[in-house]
């Protein structure tokens, strides 16, 4: 061997003996005490077809035998909006590898196309020393979905994903990881099939997946989900600290945040359990700054039409599926004027969906309604709502009256209804306007299943968008907006709603635009979101 042969592999042996001795530090200065992880799956429901259940289960993982990965927190992203997520998560997760360090977790940095600027790293260099395995299942560069084996994702991501920008060139905008997460000398730094050597090197079976993006390369690259369970690794995701290329534009035409939580929930029913970063910081998971789900509050209290059945499931199937925190207030049962809850609820609330007949509430029940009013947030009223608060007899000297209500808010002209059992030919109003208010629904499927009200004439700042007729009877109207009060509150108001109606998709389809038209949310385009979507 010639002596500069001699000397490199002199200086070659150096630095392993270096990286083994980093290595064998980082262990032996690492805390005995097993990592404490409350794991989340989810499981189907026996005899439920379509029907998941969250398990949870605690984990107790040696830490020496335990890695985290951190996938591709890129410095840039071509989507400036990612790059402004990642920035924000970055310093959380930050902290939370700190605290796996001290407990004695294997820190790998796995920023894919960037290793030129980490050639020279010792973390670096101790991933390209790690010697290679034939793993149980080859490990591929890129590992795309297998939909019929594994399910196709609950989002489309086929336009790239981009949030909130406009004509994003796709394209490699990163040059490292991003400057906020620290890479310690004993950390290993690789985008290839090293990580899955170091972990065999190490003995290490167990793997905390942390990075972006969700829907993406945490799912498909050789350090990624998939590919590690295939390899018999124990896997799970860090839920709190990934994020989703996933744009509100498209289907199931979510906001952002909730399309990564239903990625999130697709992996806990498909892949491995998720954890949060809580686990080994303590206090709350970390959430982005405008994660912040809007309130919908249901108000139900009538005799007639079983929406204490119907609302609280549409309520969970179409509003709190989508990302909506949701609060359902039945009247009291002692006390049908009384509504528990109600004003404690309405104080936090974006939205009011009413279903009431004929009741006396409380002074201070009613106030509280006015003032989610006079504060210009929406209204959404289903049938009997045109007389939810004008009570007869008896029962108006129980508590507050508002007869004027239907006229005021709602724009309304409650006169009674034609006979029962006397199906109602909907149509579309011939000058409606809509603003998506029909989108995805067939007026010509759509039918009226209840009495026919009638509510002619309207004030005459109404907008009708759809009619009612029964033979020989003159049309009415059965679903419009108006606008109420200073702030001009939007409402959304239909004499639809017998049990019938929520039975039928094209009902249950109006009511939630109409819902997502009064709080000013984007109303999805068209009836693939029923492809997407848990529905009744």
């Amino acid at each position: 061997m010639s002596p500069g042969c001699r000397s490199e592999a002199l200086q070659s042996a150096k630095l392993q003996l270096l990286l083994f001795l980093v290595g064998a530090v980082s262990l032996l200065g690492s805390s005995a005490d097993p990592l404490s992880l409350k794991s989340r799956h989810r499981e189907p429901v026996t005899g439920t077809p379509g029907q998941w259940q969250v398990v949870e289960k605690p984990l107790r993982w040696a830490a020496p035998g335990t890695a985290i990965v951190v996938c591709d927190m890129w410095d840039r992203h071509w989507c400036p909006s990612a790059t402004a997520r990642v920035a924000e998560m970055a310093p959380r997760m930050n902290h939370t590898l700190k605290a796996a360090r001290t407990a004695g977790v294997f820190v790998i940095h796995c920023p894919s196309d960037t290793l030129n600027f980490y050639q020279d790293h010792p973390g670096r260099k101790r991933a390209a020393a790690a010697p290679k395995v034939a793993p149980p299942v080859p490990l591929k560069n890129w590992w795309s979905l297998e939909a019929p084996i594994e399910g196709s994702l609950p989002i489309d991501d086929s336009n790239g994903g981009c949030e909130g920008c406009e004509g994003c060139e796709q394209k490699r905008a990163w040059s490292r990881q991003i400057e906020a997460i620290e890479i310690h000398p004993g950390d290993a730094i690789t985008d290839s099939a090293e990580a899955y050597y170091l972990m065999r090197q190490r003995a290490i079976t167990n793997v905390i997946i942390m990075g972006v993006h969700v829907n993406m390369c945490v799912l498909g690259r050789p350090f990624g989900i998939r590919q590690l369970r295939h390899q018999g690794q124990n896997v799970v995701l860090m839920r709190d600290l990934t994020d989703a290329m996933y744009s509100s534009g498209s289907a199931p035409y979510v906001n952002h945040f909730r399309g990564t939580e239903l990625v999130v929930e697709h992996i806990e029913k498909h892949w491995c359990p998720t954890i949060t970063s809580a686990d080994l910081l303590g206090g709350e998971p970390f959430r982005f700054r405008e994660d912040r789900p809007r309130k919908v509050v249901f108000l139900i209290g009538e005799d007639e039409y079983q929406t204490w059945e119907t609302l609280p499931e549409f309520a969970q199937n179409l509003v709190a599926w989508r990302g909506f925190q949701t609060a359902v207030i039945q009247a009291n049962p002692d006390n049908k004027h009384d509504f528990p809850g109600l004003m404690e609820h309405l104080q936090n609330a974006d939205a009011l969906v009413v279903s009431v007949r004929r009741r006396a509430l409380p002074q201070p029940q009613v106030d509280a309604i006015r003032a989610h009013l006079a504060a210009g947030k929406p209204l959404v009223g289903i049938r009997t709502t045109s007389h939810a608060f004008a009570p007869k007899g008896n029962d108006a000297k129980l508590g507050a009256s508002w007869p004027e209500f239907d006229a005021q808010v709602l724009g309304g002209n409650y006169q009674n209804h034609h006979g029962n059992n006397l199906a109602s030919r909907i149509e579309a109003a011939p000058d409606a306007i809509a603003d998506g208010l029909l989108n995805g629904v067939s007026v010509r499927e759509l039918i009226g299943h209840g009495s026919l009200y009638k509510n002619t004439p309207l004030r005459p700042d109404t907008r009708v968008l759809l009619t009612g007729t029964i033979p020989g009877q003159p049309t009415e109207p059965v679903a419009w907006t108006h606008a109420y009060g200073p702030c001009q509150a939007r409402i959304f108001y239909t004499s639809l709603g017998h049990p019938d109606d929520f039975a039928d998709p094209h009902f249950r389809r109006l009511l939630l635009n109409g819902l997502l038209w009064a709080m000013g949310e984007p109303i999805p385009p068209d009836n693939r979101l029923q492809s997407f979507q848990k529905g009744p």
